[in-house]
């Protein structure tokens, strides 16, 4: 099939605690969902009708074998995924505390996505896609930051938007400054930003979020889509820029929930090209998106809760 969307970068298995409201040293036992940023955003973007491949790199093994089968079960193009015997799949026990906040533990030493390179990209899927997405844990390291930055490269020469959700994740990082000066450089190079709160807080260095925006802005920015967690999101494109609140959820986990709010924002774009012209439709894309995060936070884990269309849909009607 020719992708409408391809996604870049790391795919890999969330152990979510079976209880939520504990860390996860507490947590009596884990349960297994797909995970990954870009693997989330590739799953979202597919349920709600837009035809998306991926680009990546898995173990050849039991793990990487369940990632594929599970992008595959909803219709994901596979085909530019790369499975190795030199790493295996990477893990990541992730789990939602009482307080609210998320407690994150990566084994990746290295994992496969860690080994992504040049040479492992499909070039007739870049080359053909209407809209290409990546992260920054792809970026970390020389060989998969490099591959990053052809796929854009290829994309953009090919008349793709190009979308990038840096997906902070320090613990990662060899350094806090790495991670500045990687995550400028990624969202440098995109049309469609989709940043929290808190990142445009660290990575521009200013406590001011107003600053920290004009900070990291770039010229060639058509959009930049803000979440501030369970509040909602804004848009700030260079003719407007606006608030969405939104919605009253019973939060069961939020692992996800930013990535199931990107796929949301570009699958109206990709169905509205003129969308960036109206600042109604810019309001109703972030309502969209808004309700498809929040109803990923109602179910545990990321790919397994991000909603159909017709979900989304049903949930606004009732709003």
């Amino acid at each position: 099939m020719t992708a409408k969307a391809v996604c870049l970068g790391e795919l890999l298995i969330d152990f979510v605690p079976t209880v939520t409201g504990t860390g996860l040293a507490d947590a009596p036992a884990f349960a297994k969902a797909a995970g990954g940023a870009p693997g989330n955003a590739a799953v979202g973007l597919q349920r709600l009708g837009i035809e998306t491949g991926f680009i990546g790199k898995l173990g050849d093994d039991a793990f990487g074998h369940f990632l594929v089968d599970t992008l595959k079960a909803d219709n994901v193009d596979t085909s530019g995924i790369v499975l190795t015997k030199e790493a295996l799949t990477g893990l990541a026990f992730v789990s939602l505390r009482a307080d609210g906040e998320r407690e994150f533990s990566f084994y990746r030493s290295p994992s496969a996505d860690m080994l992504l390179s040049i040479a492992d990209l499909d070039q007739d899927m870049l080359k053909s896609t209407d809209l290409f997405h990546y992260g920054t844990l792809c970026m970390i390291d020389d060989d998969p930051r490099a591959a990053t930055l052809e796929a854009i490269k290829i994309a953009r020469e090919n008349g793709a938007i190009i979308s990038c959700d840096p997906n902070l994740r320090l613990p990662l990082w060899p350094s806090a400054e790495k991670a500045r000066e990687i995550l400028r450089l990624a969202i440098s190079q995109a049309d469609v930003v989709k940043m929290s709160d808190e990142e445009i807080t660290f990575v521009s260095g200013k406590d001011d979020l107003e600053e920290g925006i004009k900070d990291l802005w770039c010229d060639q920015w058509r959009a930049m889509i803000v979440t501030y967690g369970p509040k909602g999101s804004r848009y700030i494109t260079p003719a407007f820029d606006g608030f969405v609140p939104s919605f009253e959820i019973t939060a069961v986990d939020a692992t996800g929930a930013g990535d199931g709010c990107t796929a949301g924002f570009l699958s109206r774009l990709l169905k509205d090209p003129e969308l960036l012209g109206s600042e109604d439709k810019l309001a109703a894309a972030c309502r969209f998106a808004n309700a498809v995060g929040a109803i990923t936070a109602t179910k545990r884990g990321a790919i397994n809760a991000l909603p159909t269309e017709k979900e989304v849909e049903d949930f606004l009607s009732n709003r």
